[in-house]
């Protein structure tokens, strides 16, 4: 076996060194005074709780689908065996992230009270500890199976063993898409129903002690934009890997016929390795002493820059070592990648932050009511998607031409690269917005708030740009994932063809272009179910508990996030079981091609979809916090009331069905690359 394999898990380990080390940092810091401290650690029960019921649920489905593997498919022990390490590793991840996130929440309040950049430094080695973890366990696991396989079973050709390296992308997919859709129900059940009792009903504000769902609110930004997110992109992050691998064992004999076939196998696994080590470096130029938001976001820049223009250069050399004469080739498919999820990330920025034009006109259209203001966000949201879709056709075109389907591929490799800093930023969001809520209800000095404000109005746009960059790398790798799905059916080594006017071929169009609705529509309703009981607990509370209102009682806050625990794990079933349950019923009763035709339709409509509703839920959130910074009649104006519907509609868009979304394409992909051998 070739020694550059041995890099991958060397780099992995360094990441999960920095990991520990950003740990260490976070822990260092003082947990501050005695209400912060219970407060913090209420938040921390309530999300460790939720988290170990939710990885009880889903071990049973993951036992279940791991029978079900080593039943029914050709070397299916073996696939389950990676199956079952796919979703374990990817459950540590988000376990790591989480517990880090939740014992930074108070320690970021007690650092702002000594300043933004000591608030800012807890705030993003925590961060750190999420990116590292994700993108080290991720290649670690991914590269130690591979040289496994490839050890015990010298026999085996190269496209064998990655084919059964796929079911490790099946088991980080099946994880991402519980994570995902179950934190999001939590948080957003929580949140709305905190908006709408709290702040529309009794006209309290956010964060407010006396508000009995505050504390499952905080917990919710734990579960769903950490471990969620986390569990998101470290799905795309696998998944675009070995969506490389199988496209280079499948196609090197044809496109790259000088060159190692284990060398075409391999490059991708060296790119993420050495994306780890840029990521690393990029993260020690990501510091500030202002307390500027424009000082914060220059910070976050600089760093994820660095570790682009290292990996750029590493690739430049990595392609020409690995590929020879195609080294160019797929050099440019790769950076276009990267250039493309930079794109993305500004391109989000622009419709959702409250500095630009589409946020500023939603905020305005609040004047006349939450229902001027709905058309207009749904607006903005439908028009933010022309762009993303421009710059993902031309990197797509360009990797095409460069290198064919191996090049689209990679370049969702490149486009992941540095997730390690990038997921990095983009969790560091909801650590930040906690320790503004820890601030309001722990009765801090408004300067402390001003600090932690500071920091969360960043975090949201980069929130915003986190799951824009979560798209656009989805519909990569859900594209790369199709075309190994082409290869795995095909005939004699020749992709077969899917023609849209053969009627199953069709009919798999129209039911993959619908499936991503149904999708949204359940998570959507079972946010509002949830949420009403939120509403309805809230309500009892204000009105049975003598003093409440007038801070002379305690609320009972035990009983909002028990709802919304039971809720989640409730509701996260059906939506799952359709993206794995969907792709097999078509293949089986409709045909290969069929099933082809449904994982077209859902990449293109659900694409579009999930930008929709990622931006417009982020324009209206943002539009509701410039109103509260004064503008057109501050908080508790008709104005503020307004762009407060807008953004408890926006919360389920942003938090839940958008980001899923995501998971559903790249989940029904490797659902049918791994069960192809079914549909033969």
């Amino acid at each position: 076996m070739d020694a550059i394999v041995y890099l991958a898990p060397i780099c992995a380990l360094l990441g999960l060194l920095f990991a520990g080390y950003s740990f260490l940092a976070v822990r260092k810091e003082g947990e501050g005074t005695e209400v912060m401290k219970k407060i913090t650690a209420a938040i921390h029960h309530g999300a460790m709780v939720y988290l170990n019921r939710q990885y009880r649920a889903i071990a049973l489905f993951v036992v279940v689908l791991a029978i079900v593997i080593a039943a029914i498919l050709p070397n299916g022990v073996l696939t389950a065996a990676c199956f079952v390490l796919g979703a374990v590793l990817s459950a540590t991840a988000g376990y790591i992230g989480m517990f880090t996130a939740t014992s930074a929440n108070g320690r970021t309040t007690n650092a702002a009270r000594r300043g933004i950049a000591e608030a800012f430094r807890v705030s993003f080695a925590s961060g750190s500890v999420m990116g590292m973890s994700v993108v080290g366990l991720g290649l670690f696991g991914l590269s130690i199976a591979f040289i496994g396989l490839s050890s015990f079973l010298p026999g085996m050709d190269e496209y064998t063993i990655v084919n059964i390296l796929a079911g490790f992308s099946l088991g980080a997919s099946s994880i991402a898409l519980f994570a995902r859709v179950g934190g999001g129900i939590f948080t957003k059940a929580a949140d709305v129903g905190a908006d709408l009792v709290g702040k529309v009903e009794a006209g309290i504000p956010e964060d407010d002690p006396r508000n009995p769902a505050v504390i499952a609110d905080n917990v919710g930004d734990n579960v769903g934009d950490i471990a969620g997110m986390g569990a998101d992109l470290y799905e795309s992050y696998v998944g675009s890997i070995i969506a490389t691998m199988l496209l280079g064992a499948s196609t090197a004999a044809v496109f790259f016929p000088n060159v190692s076939l284990m060398n075409v196998i391999l490059f991708p696994v060296v790119i993420a390795a050495l994306g780890i080590v840029a990521s690393i470096i990029g993260s020690f130029f990501v510091r500030t002493n202002k307390a500027e938001s424009s000082a914060i976001h220059m910070a976050f820049n600089k760093g994820l820059l660095v570790a682009l223009a290292l990996v750029v250069v590493a690739t430049y050399f990595v392609t020409n070592a690995m590929l020879g004469e195609y080294g160019f080739g797929v050099f440019v498919a790769t950076i276009s990648g990267l250039v493309a999820g930079f794109l993305i990330g500004q391109i989000t920025e622009y419709y959702t932050s409250f500095e630009r034009k589409p946020t500023l006109e939603i905020a305005k259209s609040c004047q006349t009511g939450a229902a001027t203001n709905i058309i207009t966000g749904f607006a903005k949201g439908m028009e933010s998607t022309v762009f993303p879709v421009i710059v993902i056709s031309i990197a797509i075109w360009i990797a095409f031409t460069f290198s064919g389907l191996y090049g689209i591929a990679v370049a969702a490799v490149g486009m992941l690269a540095t997730l390690g800093i990038s997921l990095a930023v983009d969790a560091y969001g909801p650590v930040a917005d906690n320790a503004g809520g820890i601030a309001e209800m722990s009765h801090q000095d408004p300067h402390v708030r001003e600090i932690t404000d500071t920091l969360d109005a960043v975090g949201n746009t980069t929130a915003a740009i986190g799951k824009g960059f979560a798209i656009g790398s989805a519909a990569l790798t859900a594209l790369a994932l199709f075309s190994a799905y082409a290869f795995a059916i095909s005939k004699g080594g020749e992709t077969i063809v899917m023609d849209i006017l053969h009627t199953p071929v069709f009919i798999g169009l129209l039911i993959g272009a619908m499936l991503p609705f149904l999708f949204s529509s359940m998570t959507m309703m079972a946010v509002g179910r949830a949420a009403y009981e939120i509403v309805v607990e809230v309500r009892r509370q204000f009105k049975e508990i003598k003093g409440l209102m007038e801070g002379k009682a305690e609320p009972d806050y035990e009983s909002c996030i028990a709802i919304s625990t039971h809720s989640a794990l409730r509701e996260m079933v059906a939506p799952g079981l359709l993206a794995i349950v969907a792709p097999i019923i078509v293949g089986l009763v409709l045909g290969k091609e069929a099933l082809g035709g449904l994982l077209a339709g859902s990449l293109v409509s659900g694409f579009m979809l999930a930008i929709t509703m990622a931006n417009a839920g982020g324009a209206w959130d943002n539009a509701k916090k410039y109103i509260e910074q004064g503008h057109y009649g501050g908080k508790g104006s008709d104005a503020h009331k307004a762009g407060v519907t807008g953004d408890t509609v926006g919360d389920p868009f942003k938090d839940t069905s958008g980001p899923a979304i995501n998971i559903l394409l790249k989940l029904m992909s490797i659902v049918a690359v791994v069960f192809a051998p079914l549909f033969l």
